[in-house]
């Protein structure tokens, strides 16, 4: 996975001290209501469409990029399901980064589900009751943005909400 060049120069200042990026989350469903996942290169696990805003992006805008440029698949924003923080993750070369994800749940308007760059290893579209093995987190997300209505779902004071 490319970094980007923003994400470069900010390293080349602070190191691998950690660091606090906004990324998108999106939750993809089809007209046979099958949600779209990406097995990841980085891990090799199922999960959905996403990745870290660009600076200056708005969030509906970066995660129709990051669907795009991952699958090939247009969607269209529906509903911004949850706002969450993921624990903070140290990559290999020692990088630490936290990220303030938002969680979209998008309905697909074209395009054709395919490996579109060098994240993916496969992409496929996959029925609730037949989804591949994923991390609790990713369950979780699927679970907000499907049974979500509005308005987001947030945590406040150690509790899920609303």
């Amino acid at each position: 996975m490319a970094i980007p060049p923003f994400l470069l120069e900010l390293r080349s200042l602070v190191g691998n001290r950690p660091l606090w990026l906004s990324a998108v989350c999106a939750v993809v469903v089809d007209d046979r209501e099958r949600v779209l996942l990406a097995r990841r290169v980085d891990d090799g696990r199922w999960a959905s469409v996403g990745g870290i805003l660009d600076p200056g992006e708005q969030p509906a805008d970066g995660v129709v990029r990051e669907c795009l440029e991952e699958t090939g698949v247009v969607v269209v924003p529906e509903l911004l399901a949850s706002t969450t923080v993921t624990r903070p993750v140290t990559y290999p070369n020692g990088d630490v980064t936290q990220y303030l994800v938002l969680t979209f749940r998008c309905r697909a308007v074209g395009g054709e589900a395919r490996v579109n760059d060098d994240e993916s290893l496969e992409v496929g579209w996959f029925a609730l009751d037949e989804l591949p093995p994923m991390l609790d987190f990713e369950h979780e997300r699927l679970r907000h943005a499907l049974e979500c209505s509005g308005p987001a779902v947030f945590t406040w004071a150690g509790e899920e909400r609303p």
